[in-house]
């Protein structure tokens, strides 16, 4: 079935010289763009990154996507076409594969480094990995067919229930080569997962549904708390090497503050 498409939407995915927002830059963009009367429109687009004193590729980075610094030369720089791929974005929603975490935030990097307005605030952002997670069971019993190759017998048993979920840790930690010899606090990292407020996770929600920081000193405080007690922060926070959707949604929270005064 097709999607039922109110305006364009355009399918993309970025390979970077590595995975830090803020620094690394977008080399390769490819995208798919349906539109409501089925047309369908593709292409791809390479960049030479211009890179600062001190900057480079992520070997790691390259290791993923495969793309040296050597095919990319003679490539322009994604400030030449910034205001091309505006073009191509304006009034469309926007799709991907954790595409909310790292390519949207990105290319709103690049937009800004390049100094072309690049606003999103009308586009619907689609997740497929996390329509992927929320959609197929992620519960102990899938698990443990999953890793584990066997049923359940005594369902909602508290004692059959830790019992699986040692067998599945156990055969996490098999089947995946990178974790046969993480600590307990690396496989703790691997397996928190937030609800984010910006695309980044730099703050996000705790049980009340109210912003919190997620990092630095004031980590599990309440976002308005601290605007409130520390109103410097702000500006440390708009200074400081964050990505412009984290400083959009802090500037959001400090004016509905404002306003509520």
């Amino acid at each position: 079935m097709p999607l039922r498409l109110q305006k364009p939407i355009i399918v993309f995915d970025v390979e970077s010289t590595g995975l830090n927002i803020t620094r690394d830059h977008i080399i390769e963009l490819s995208y798919v763009k349906l539109f409501p009367n089925g047309e369908r429109t593709e292409g791809t687009y390479r960049f030479n990154p211009d890179f600062q004193p001190g900057e480079g590729m992520d070997p790691q980075a390259q290791q993923v996507h495969g793309i040296t610094l050597d095919e990319l030369q003679g490539e322009p720089l994604f400030k030449e076409r910034a205001r091309e791929i505006a073009k191509l974005f304006e009034g469309s929603d926007i799709a991907g594969f954790n595409s909310n975490h790292f390519d949207i935030p990105i290319l709103m990097e690049e937009m800004k480094r390049a100094g072309v307005p690049f606003s999103l605030t009308s586009c619907n952002f689609v997740d497929v990995q996390a329509l992927y997670h929320k959609r197929e069971r992620r519960d102990l019993e899938a698990a443990y067919r999953f890793y584990c190759g066997k049923e359940m017998e005594h369902h909602h048993s508290a004692q059959c229930d830790a019992q699986v979920t040692l067998e599945v840790l156990q055969a996490q930690v098999d089947h995946y080569e990178d974790l046969r010899d993480a600590s307990v606090a690396e496989l703790a990292a691997q397996s928190r997962f937030n609800r984010n407020v910006d695309l980044a996770g730099r703050m996000i929600l705790d049980d009340e549904d109210q912003p919190i920081f997620n990092f630095g000193k004031y980590k599990g405080k309440r976002v308005v708390d601290i605007l409130k007690a520390e109103p410097g922060y702000y500006g440390w926070f708009m200074n400081a090497d964050f990505p412009q959707d984290s400083k959009d949604h802090l500037t959001k929270i400090k004016l509905a503050l404002q306003q509520s005064k």
